[in-house]
């Protein structure tokens, strides 16, 4: 038994050296303040290894990684060492795992190893602060705010680099690009950047804080004690900010205070021609929630831009097309006034539009079927046989030549219309697009080619056709 109990000590002193006694794993400095970098060594003996792949470590990404190797002979016998070194920035205390690595043929594990990070206190005088600082904390849904952030540098800071990293906005509206502005003092260098934010739905947001990471050089000891120049990366954090949005009353969809109004280039135009009208929205508010202002007219054709923001406008421009006189409706827009604490409702006035020589009345082309003529046939109490004949056989013609003309007439009729139809020129765009309008919307490359079409005319774009594609079309609706 005491022999067993010895093999056993002996099994586990043998399994212990060979999971840890060749691989050492430790982390530099012991205690990390949120943002800087921290460096995770393996330390491993061995003739050959096969280098571990480590992409991150306490879930967050490796940024540098070195390797070092050194030869000692002791007792005339050569021992071989590595020194394996990754970068990273640890956002929090963590553990990171035995890492598994081959070393001489055989798998082995490194020690689990404890990283304590904590939060550093922000100095007024430290060398770089970054802060952040919301306009308004309590808001509606939609409401603009501005959020200011400021980096301080001070002068005699040595900054041989650095990233900036903006503030993730998860649950918020960014209004066009930040203003930046930069000022001096004595002492510092004062960068600040404002953000124009709306939050997008109500409750409790929370925006993180920014990040900036600055290089400066400094001198270090390397692993046998050699002094070495490095550059040195440190992130600074700035504060968060949180907000509380609000419901809109009364089932309101926009809120701020806004002005519209709508511009027509003419409002008498010839048939196929287009009505171009331009929709602008000025106001401050919400204006990436505004949808398209396009109608719905009978009879027109209405095609409509994108909608464009620039700042506190919106615009979106709109055509219209039709061969009869039509009417514009006006374009609204509802929205809650923070000042008068009121929904509000704004519209343009409706624009008619002449179309020259337009019939509201659709003329419908009737057909009659020419009628035989009616012969009046003149009996007497004396008729003979032969004269009988005669007056029959011409009836007979008479009725014939009658049917004939009226089947030709009602031939003749179509092919002159189709004939009236081949005659438009395919060139012409416009006249090509109402052509196609019936059909788009159940045949998509129809739709190809009126898309096409109409960048072209109502846009400065201009793409070529495929031809025989079009060809193809027209064939197979019988347009031409």
């Amino acid at each position: 038994m005491k022999n067993l109990g010895k093999k056993i000590v002996i099994i586990f002193a043998f399994l212990s050296t060979t999971i840890y006694a060749n691989v050492i794993a430790e982390v530099s400095p012991k205690v990390v303040y949120s943002g800087d970098e921290a460096t995770y060594t393996l330390r491993v003996d061995g003739s050959k290894i096969e280098k571990p792949i480590i992409s991150t470590l306490c879930a967050t990404d490796v940024t540098g990684t070195s390797s070092q190797t050194s030869i000692q002979m002791i007792n005339m016998d050569y021992k071989k060492s590595y020194i394996l070194s990754y970068t990273f920035v640890p956002q929090k205390s963590c553990v990171i795992a035995p890492i598994s690595l081959k070393v001489d043929g055989k798998v082995v594990k490194s020690n689990a190893v404890n990283v304590v990070v904590k939060k550093p206190t922000q100095s007024k005088n430290a060398n770089f602060l970054l802060s952040l600082k919301a306009s308004k904390s309590n808001l509606y849904v939609g409401e603009p705010f501005t959020l200011e952030l400021t980096f301080r540098q001070s002068k005699n800071a040595q900054v041989v680099d650095s990233k900036f990293v903006a503030p993730k906005f998860k649950g918020f509206w960014v209004k066009g690009t930040p203003k930046t502005t930069r000022s001096e003092t004595d002492e510092y260098v004062i960068t600040k950047a404002r953000y124009k934010l709306a939050p997008q739905r109500e409750g409790n947001l929370t925006i993180n804080p920014a990040a900036i990471k600055i290089a400066s050089r400094v001198n270090s000891n390397d692993s046998w004690g050699m002094i070495i120049p490095q550059v040195k990366w440190r992130t600074y954090y700035s504060n968060e900010v949180h907000i509380h949005a609000k419901a809109l009353p009364n089932n309101a969809k926009l809120v701020g205070n806004f002005t519209i109004k709508a511009t027509a280039d003419k409002t008498t135009i010839n048939p196929s021609e287009a009505v171009n009208v331009t929709v602008e929205v000025d106001g401050n508010g919400d204006l990436e929630d505004i949808g398209s202002f396009k109608p719905y007219i009978n009879g027109v054709n209405v095609f409509g831009e994108k909608i464009e923001i620039r700042g506190n406008k919106l615009t979106q421009k709109l055509a219209f097309v039709s061969d009869k006189d039509f009417t514009i409706p006006p374009f609204s827009l509802s929205f809650y006034n923070l000042k008068t604490k009121k929904v509000e409702k704004i519209e343009t006035k409706a624009i008619r539009i002449k179309v020259n020589g337009s019939t509201n009345k659709t003329e419908k082309l009737q057909i009659e079927k020419a009628q035989p003529s009616k012969i009046a046939v003149q009996t007497t109490s004396q008729t003979n046989a032969g004269n009988t004949k005669i007056d029959v056989f011409w009836m007979l013609v008479v009725f014939l030549l009658g049917t004939a003309f009226g089947i030709a007439l009602m031939v003749w009729q179509p092919l002159r219309f189709i004939k009236k139809v081949k005659s438009f020129n395919v060139k012409d765009e416009k006249l090509l697009l109402m052509k196609l309008l019936p059909f788009k919307d159940k045949d998509a490359e129809v739709q190809k080619i009126a898309d096409i079409l109409e960048a072209n005319i109502y846009s400065s774009k201009k793409e070529q056709i495929d031809k025989k594609l079009l060809k193809e079309i027209l064939k197979k609706y019988e347009i031409i």
